[in-house]
């Protein structure tokens, strides 16, 4: 069982389909490896253990009459975030507010997984609603990073990142709305990637902030990101907000393993000087460019520019998205689905109480914020003010965007922290996603790989960000630096049978999901 969750998910799906492992084989490494070292992690909502086991029997069936021969993935297990609907299975966004949800329909980027193959073998823990760079906020408890438990794991998708890195899932879903892909890949040693907005269908994902979130995929590397990437792109007629038409062979586009070199010659790759200012871990700083110089190495053109930009991000960032989310949040109510106060004496007091005992405190900041700035008296001078930035941080990477392929830099400014150490400093986590957020509010794709590690052993990531539709680039000249490198390959000492052994058990701070 240790040797299949050695392997690739797209090495397991190919000795899925030549029938040298049963699904079910494949399905019970993973729930097993989950069962025995998530107490240590708090990466699952809900294991799906009975659901899995038959899904895999049908998926074997399917296979032994020649059926899925052309789906890479076919048979291979997958973990989805718990914001991502999945018809008969909670979905709670980590709130107590959806802790008894349990969605009549499916997601569209999971349908599109599931009818490929794969198998859902649990939903992961995550930021409440997403909001949060830690996977602290969530009502289930703190998710611990599998390289060092004590410390976090990034958010929000901080239970897709830590369920692939820990051995307990070869691949997940994770949702990306200011980084929440990019920065858990880069806190876990693993490769994550934010497509770009309209590639992949937000039908059925609870949504956070519409205009900036996107579903992506979480793996160990490019390969099988762009497998799954590959899986759960296209058209949906769903989501008025998904191309009609693209290409979306992202596979195709993976170096030579023989000559990485020839997907990074000619190609011109750009670092904003703004990237690598005070604020920046030196060890983060000297490892990403240590990549850059190896890429110039291989072939790639690699020159400093200024992209001032980076400045004004966060803040309309936050503006933005919280605006967003007081809208898209109002919907929980009380009423229709979801938690319901006990303690209500008339509808008013119903919808003051289910919304103030559901929530939590970030997700209260964040709706107060975005209420504040959508009010009468201050929407032309923040709400307006952010949308015009937006627009220009836009033209920004446009402009920059003529001369370059692809612009590097770092993930986030630090390495993973302990639990707690920020959870009280707003203000410093927001400003952590200084280097992701841009990505979003542009519609931009964006890929995380890891790069280095610290004398702790703590992971160190870098990002490539491409123009709109760029994402077979991003993914060539990510492939290529995998080639070259082997820090995709290592892994967290949790990842090996009895791994655990000695790790504290992280307690969740209320009861996990129906484990069925």
């Amino acid at each position: 069982m240790d040797e299949i969750r050695k392997m690739s998910a797209l090495e397991l799906g190919k000795q899925i389909r030549s029938g040298e492992i049963k699904v079910r084989e494949a399905v019970e490494a993973y729930l097993d490896a989950a069962e025995e070292k998530d107490g240590k992690i708090n990466a699952y909502i809900t294991l799906c253990r009975e659901d899995a086991l038959q899904r895999a029997e049908e998926v074997q069936k399917t296979i032994l009459e020649g059926g899925l021969q052309n789906s890479k993935l076919a048979g291979v297990p997958l973990a989805v975030k718990d914001n991502i609907c999945t018809e008969g299975i909670l979905t709670s966004a980590a709130s107590h507010i959806l802790s008894s949800f349990v969605p009549p329909y499916t997601a569209t980027a999971a349908q599109k997984a599931k009818d490929a193959g794969t198998v859902m073998i649990g939903k992961v823990n995550m930021d409440e609603f997403a909001m949060g760079g830690s996977t602290e906020t969530s009502y289930y408890g703190p998710t611990g990073n599998p390289w060092d438990p004590s410390r976090v794991p990034g958010g929000s998708s901080g239970g897709s990142a830590a369920a692939v890195a820990a051995g307990m899932a070869p691949c997940a879903l994770g949702s990306d709305t200011g980084g929440s892909i990019r920065q858990p890949a880069a806190f876990t040693g693993l490769t994550g990637m934010k497509p770009t907005y309209g590639s992949v269908s937000r039908y059925g994902l609870l949504a956070y902030a519409s205009s900036l979130d996107q579903i992506g995929p979480l793996a160990h590397d490019v390969k099988d990101c762009a497998a799954v990437l590959e899986m759960i792109s296209g058209p949906d007629s769903h989501d008025s907000t998904s191309v009609i038409k693209a290409p979306f062979d992202f596979t195709d586009a993976l170096a030579d393993e023989n000559d990485p070199g020839k997907s990074l010659k000619g190609l011109r790759i750009g670092i904003p000087k703004e990237c690598f200012a005070e604020g920046l871990d030196p060890v983060i700083r000297e490892d990403v460019l240590a990549a850059a110089a190896l890429l110039e190495k291989e072939g790639a053109s690699v020159s400093e520019f200024s992209l001032p930009v980076f400045d004004y991000a966060v803040p309309a960032y936050y503006i933005i998205a919280c605006a967003e989310a007081c809208s898209n949040l109002s919907r929980y109510d009380g009423i229709k689905y979801g938690f319901r106060t006990k303690n209500a004496e008339d509808i008013i007091e119903t919808y003051y109480r289910s919304r103030s005992e559901g929530f939590g405190t970030e997700v209260k900041r964040r709706i107060m914020l975005g209420s504040f700035v959508l009010s009468s008296g201050y929407f032309d001078a923040y709400y307006k003010k952010a949308l015009q930035v937006r627009g220009m941080i836009k033209r920004a990477f446009d402009s920059s965007f003529e001369s370059y392929d692809m612009i590097l830099s770092p993930v986030s400014p630090t390495v993973p922290y302990k639990i707690g150490e920020q959870i009280s400093d707003p203000v410093a986590m927001y400003m952590a996603d200084i280097y992701t957020v841009s990505v979003n509010l542009c519609g931009l794709p964006g890929i995380a790989l890891p790069c280095g590690y610290t004398q702790e052993g703590l992971p160190v990531g870098m990002q490539l960000i491409g123009n709109s539709f760029s994402d077979h680039k991003l993914i060539a000249a990510a492939s290529a630096y995998q080639v070259l490198t082997d820090y995709h390959q290592r892994r967290p000492a949790v990842f090996e049978k009895g791994g655990e052994a000695g790790l504290p058990d992280i307690k969740p701070a209320a009861g996990k999901g129906v484990t069925e």
